[in-house]
C-alpha cells in the first residue's frame, strides 16, 4: 500500500499528561488555592494562557507524522511526512470546563473543531481527565464516568471516563481514560491505591467484552506505574496489550518522563487485541521545542512549566505518546 493512499485511512490517538493545567481562579469546594495570582506558583492570567498555547502547539505538533511510515509499522526517524491534527487526544491534569472551554475555543486550537468530554471527580485538588475529540472522525454514542470507591487509607481519586463512539467507517470505538493515584508517599505504600483503580478498569474491560467478544479498545492515561507493575499486569491478563511499551522518541526520549537521569514512562497507551491488529506505530513526541538540555546528568529532559515553585514557562514535565492506526 502507498503512503499517499494509506494516510486516507490513518487515525491518531494522542495521550499528555498537561502537568496541572488550572485555571487562575479558586474553587471554594477545592484545594487548589497554590495555583492562583496569590498562592505559591503565582499563577496568573498572562501565565495561564501561555500555558494554553504550550498545550495547543504540544497537540498539534502530535499530528506531524514521522517520515517512513510504512504498511508494517516500521517508522523511520526524520521530518514529518505529513500534517494529521489527532483524532483524540486523552489529557490528564485538566481543572474543569472552563479550561476545557478556553482550550478548544480561545486558544491555537480554536479552528480545530475540537470538542471534549471530561470528568467532574472528587480529588481534592480538583484536578481531572478529559478527551478531546474530533467530530469529523468520531462521534460518542453514550459516556460513563466510574467513580473509585475508596479503601479506608485512600483519599478520593481521579474518576475513570469511558466514551463510546462511531468511526466513520461506522464500527465502534470504546475509549477509557484514566489518571491513577500517585506514587506520592512511597511507591509501595501507593501500590494498593493504584491497584483499587485496575480492578474498576478490569471490570469495566470484562463488561464491554461480554457484549462485544471483538471490541475495539483504547485506554489511555497517566498510570503512575511502569511497565511490568501489577496495576499494568492486571489489565493485561484481561486482553489489554500495552502497545506504548518501549516507545521512543526521535530526540533521545526514552520514555514519556525523566527522573534524576532516567527516561521512564509512567503514560501508557493500551489497546484490545482487535485493535492491536490496525495499529501502525506508537512513538514519544519529543520534538525540539518540547525537551531542553539536562544539564545536570546530560542528554535531553522534557521541557516542563514548573520546578518546584519555579516557573519556567514551558509545556509539561511528561512527553506525549502518539498511536497511528490504520483504520
Amino acid at each position: 500500500m502507498s503512503i499517499c493512499l494509506m494516510l486516507a485511512s490513518l487515525f491518531t490517538m494522542v495521550e499528555l499528561n498537561c502537568e496541572n493545567l488550572f485555571d487562575c481562579r479558586h474553587d471554594s469546594l477545592m484545594n487548589d488555592t497554590e495555583w492562583t495570582p496569590q498562592g505559591a506558583y503565582r499563577w496568573t492570567s498572562k501565565r495561564y494562557w501561555q500555558k494554553l498555547d504550550n498545550v495547543s502547539r504540544t497537540i498539534i505538533a502530535c499530528g506531524e507524522l514521522p517520515t517512513g511510515l510504512c504498511a508494517d509499522g516500521e517508522t523511520a526517524h526524520g521530518r514529518p511526512l505529513q500534517w494529521h491534527l489527532p483524532d483524540l487526544v486523552a489529557l490528564c491534569e485538566v481543572e474543569n470546563d472552563s479550561v476545557m472551554t478556553d482550550l478548544t475555543r480561545r486558544s491555537l486550537l480554536r479552528n480545530a473543531g475540537y470538542e471534549y468530554i471530561m470528568t467532574n471527580s472528587p480529588d481534592p485538588r480538583g484536578i481531572d481527565v478529559a478527551l478531546l475529540y474530533s467530530p469529523a472522525t468520531f462521534r460518542p454514542l453514550c459516556r460513563r464516568d466510574i467513580r473509585v470507591s475508596v479503601t479506608h487509607d485512600m483519599k478520593p481519586t481521579r474518576d475513570i471516563l469511558y466514551v463510546a463512539g462511531q468511526l466513520v467507517g461506522g464500527d465502534t470505538l470504546h475509549v477509557v481514560v484514566c489518571h491513577l493515584p500517585s506514587r506520592r508517599g512511597g511507591e509501595k505504600h501507593t501500590r494498593p491505591h493504584r491497584r483499587r483503580v485496575a480492578e474498576h478498569l478490569c471490570a469495566l474491560v470484562d463488561s464491554i467484552t461480554l457484549a462485544s467478544p471483538e471490541a475495539r479498545i483504547i485506554m489511555a492515561g497517566d498510570f503512575n506505574d511502569y511497565a511490568g507493575a501489577q496495576s499494568l499486569n492486571m489489565l493485561s491478563d484481561k486482553g489489554m496489550t500495552d502497545v506504548s511499551h518501549g516507545a521512543r522518541g526521535i530526540n533521545g526520549a526514552r520514555g514519556t518522563y525523566r527522573y534524576r537521569g532516567e527516561w521512564c514512562s509512567l503514560d501508557h497507551l493500551l489497546m484490545s487485541r482487535p485493535l492491536t491488529a490496525s495499529l501502525l506505530t506508537c512513538y514519544v513526541n519529543d520534538r525540539e521545542f518540547l525537551v531542553e538540555d539536562d544539564t545536570r546528568y546530560g542528554g535531553k529532559k522534557p521541557r516542563r512549566n514548573y520546578l518546584g515553585p519555579r516557573w519556567l514557562g514551558g509545556f509539561s514535565d511528561h512527553l506525549p505518546l502518539v498511536a497511528v492506526l490504520e483504520l
